[in-house]
């Protein structure tokens, strides 16, 4: 037994002794290693820069470590210098498409003030144009106006504002009481449609359209005092011609009715005569050819014939008399006619 623990001690012994060995052989390897390569960083160089002309030689003296050390310097200054003269590009092309970006949009908020200022002179004319016609229809038109708002039912506090806001400030209030007026008008427009929708039947029973539609179409005589084409005397025309520079357009009847004359007259030509309620009668003359028949029925609108050059005139046109029982009225006073003569 005690030979047996002298036996491990002694392994124990030298097993201490081995790893203190290895350890020691281990570390004094990697401080040689180390000191291996200070010396190769600590080794001397000399520099030498020689002139072509017989000038002073320039030497100086630097080590493998300083000279690794400022070419990795040189290194990094030289790629630095690149990274951030390529980041300068990249800056200095999205600043310039920013700045294309920023014209495109000052051109196009122009645009936009200027159709704003479009916008507006219509609504005036709007307002100017619905005023009147509520005024003629009797409608009362609504004035809501708030203290606490800067809606107004009327355009011209619009109009009249003080300029106390400018740029896109200015143009959002007044869009606002634009759409602020546009609101109000929505009920004085209901209740002319409510009226005209009632009054319908009346009026499509009084000659209230133009015979003819066409681009073209224009007055060649008025009605009243008038000079004579052909014999140059002073007389009363009693009806509108109407003039499209030729022959053969629609001829629509001016109101719904029955007709109750056609035929061939030596001044009048092609005639058809309609009559209408209210004691009311059309006559349309001057037809190259009429399309209805006595005791016929038409509605407003309807082609009755074509317009022509019969009868004694002076060339293609339509004669439009419109009568109230006995009496001879000016057309135009049913009819919204402003065309040029």
């Amino acid at each position: 037994m005690p030979r047996t623990q002298k036996r491990v001690k002694k392994f124990e012994k030298r097993l201490a002794n081995n790893v203190t060995h290895k350890t020691g052989n281990f570390f004094r390897s990697i401080g040689g290693f180390f000191v291996k390569v200070f010396k190769v960083f600590d080794s001397k160089l000399t520099i030498m820069v020689v002139p072509h002309s017989h000038g002073k030689v320039i030497n100086f003296q630097t080590n493998v470590f300083a000279l690794l050390l400022g070419l990795l310097l040189s290194i990094g200054v030289i790629s630095s210098f690149f990274y951030f003269n390529r980041s300068s590009v990249s800056s200095k092309i999205e600043i310039s498409n920013l700045m294309n970006q920023n014209r495109e949009t000052l051109a196009s908020l122009d645009q936009l003030r200027d159709e704003n200022a479009n916008l507006f002179k219509a609504a005036k004319r709007f307002q100017t144009s619905l005023s009147q016609s509520l005024s003629l229809l009797g409608i009362q038109q609504v004035d809501s106006k708030s203290d606490t708002s800067l809606s107004n039912s009327d355009l011209s506090s619009l109009f009249s504002t003080k300029e106390i806001t400018t740029g896109s400030a200015r143009e959002l209030a007044d869009i606002k009481e634009l759409t602020s007026y546009l609101e109000s008008a929505v009920d004085p427009i209901e209740q002319i449609g409510k009226m005209i929708k009632t009054q319908q039947s009346l009026f499509t029973e009084i000659p209230s359209i133009c015979p003819i539609r066409s681009p073209n179409l224009h007055i060649s005589m008025a009605f009243g005092p008038n000079m004579h084409p052909l014999n140059n005397q002073w007389y009363i025309h009693k009806g509108i011609d109407f003039s499209t520079y030729r022959s053969g357009d629609p001829v629509m009847a001016t109101a719904s009715g029955q007709i109750v004359n056609v035929g061939y007259d030596s001044n009048f030509g092609n005639f058809v005569i309609i009559k209408h309620n209210h004691g009311i009668y059309t006559r349309y003359a001057h037809l190259s050819t009429y399309r209805v028949k006595k005791g016929q029925l038409v509605e407003q609108g309807y082609v009755i014939g074509y317009v022509g050059n019969t009868g004694i005139s002076t060339g293609p046109h339509l004669h439009y008399e419109v009568h109230i029982g006995s009496d001879v009225v000016d057309p135009a006073k049913y009819v919204n006619i402003k065309l040029t003569k």
